[in-house]
């Protein structure tokens, strides 16, 4: 994780003070349940809950225990037990440290769901608002890079709308898959610990129960929740490439804020340079650099190991904190993006009607012409305006084999033909109006 790419509240859920939190929380309220099927006394349960409910865990301490127990979950019962004193004997009971260490990131990885959700949400409405503003403002669509027909500045927007909101569904499937709970002992039998105790913790603690945890909650889970963040940053990706297109000086149709005192270049002091949509395409890569290890923690040996302990470590707090970013940069881009309607208009008649071709394509075959002659009668003359030689409307008006009138020709150039159904789109998108 870096800092530069962080958000505080991301980072909180990712801090040794969080992660031993959670860690007693899990290991009190096993013991609050082991109490109450007998396993344990009554005193003792209450006794940890009372000595250490309100105290702040000594990482420096953990970890000097750990240079010599090589185990951090030990270390941290340890300490745990320099705190409590004689009722910390009976924590952990039946208990491996599996059913406290992936407990404890479902929890983790269930925080920073909601808080990516809470980021796609402030995208979606700064794309919806941007949206309905522009919902009519013409501009040019392009595939391949190339002028292809006319669009709107707030279809584009409303299809990224569309876009996230499937993010959001994503992201809450992901949640709900990564979140069980596993307290279910060595290898996974429930011998030495009542089913009953993990129950119990996975309701104190929000999550659901594992159906089968063999020690380890299967990595399926984990894969399914770090591929869901990929697509998602790839969305991000996608529309930030988009911003950086339309911010190249030659279109200039949208542009990043630039704020007083901003300074674009070292060397040029004329440079408006697409800085966070270059940052967003970066953090989606790091994103997305996390499925894969994901993907490969899946097929552990036999009941567990512990290959995927140090993989988890860094993509963990990597990808969540690093895409909570990215949402909220977008949403701030977005919410704030400059969009210049007149170089728009400037560029859709840059080609001189050459958009409009399909339309008299179309036209042309109505008119009784064979689509191959259409076509070729259309292409020759376009082939011309690209050529620089003069005028889309003029050549059609001038070539016998383009039979229709005058009036016709230029009716087929209209704009609002394009628009006719983006009211249809808008509601498909947000809703009836």
């Amino acid at each position: 994780m870096i800092s530069r790419y962080s958000r505080p509240a991301a980072v909180a859920i990712w801090s040794q003070e969080t992660k031993y939190r959670i860690w007693f929380e899990i290991e009190a309220h096993a013991a609050t349940r082991m109490a109450e099927l007998g396993v344990i006394p009554t005193e003792a349960a209450e006794a940890i809950w009372a000595k250490g409910r309100d105290v702040i865990f000594d990482a420096d301490r953990i970890d000097e225990i750990e240079r010599t127990t090589k185990h951090d979950v030990i270390a941290f019962l340890t300490h745990v037990s320099e705190l409590v004193g004689e009722e910390a004997r009976f924590l952990h009971q039946g208990m491996t440290s599996s059913d406290v260490l992936d407990t404890c990131f479902a929890v983790q990885l269930a925080r920073a769901s909601d808080l990516l959700v809470d980021g796609v949400d402030r995208v979606l409405a700064a794309l919806e608002k941007r949206a309905q503003e522009h919902k009519f403002t013409p501009c040019v669509g392009r595939s391949h890079g190339i002028h292809a027909e006319p669009v709107t500045f707030g279809l584009k927007l409303a299809g990224y709308h569309a876009e996230f909101q499937r993010a959001k569904r994503r992201l809450l499937t992901a949640r709900a898959e990564i979140a069980t709970c596993a307290i279910s002992g060595a290898v996974g039998t429930f011998a030495n610990v009542d089913p009953a105790v993990e129950q119990y913790v996975a309701d104190r603690m929000g999550l659901a129960v594992e159906p089968v945890s063999t020690q380890v909650i299967p990595r399926d889970r984990h894969a399914a929740f770090f591929a869901a963040l990929g697509v998602v940053a790839s969305s991000v990706e996608r529309l930030a490439i988009e911003i950086r297109h339309l911010q190249r000086t030659e279109v200039l149709e949208a542009e990043e804020p630039f704020d007083p005192g901003q300074k674009g270049s070292s060397a040029m002091p004329h440079k408006r340079n697409p800085i966070l949509t270059e940052n967003l395409t970066g953090l989606a890569r790091l994103v997305r650099s996390a499925v894969v290890p994901a993907m490969e923690n899946v097929a552990l040996w036999h009941e567990r190991d512990i290959s995927h302990s140090s993989v988890e470590r860094g993509i963990g707090p990597d990808a969540t904190i690093h895409l909570d970013f990215a949402l909220h940069r977008l949403a701030g881009v977005v919410e704030r993006l400059q969009v210049y309607p007149a170089n728009m208009e400037k560029n859709l008649n840059l080609l001189g009607g050459l958009v409009h071709s399909q339309r008299v394509m179309l036209a042309l075959t109505q008119a009784g012409v064979s689509r191959e002659d259409a076509y070729a009668a259309v292409q020759e003359n376009a082939m011309k305006v690209w050529r620089g030689e003069g005028r889309f409307l003029d050549f059609l008006k001038a070539d016998a084999r383009v039979t229709l009138p005058a009036e016709q020709l230029e009716a087929l150039f209209d704009l609002g033909y394009h628009t006719k159904h983006v009211d249809t789109v808008f509601a498909r998108v947000f809703g009836a109006a």
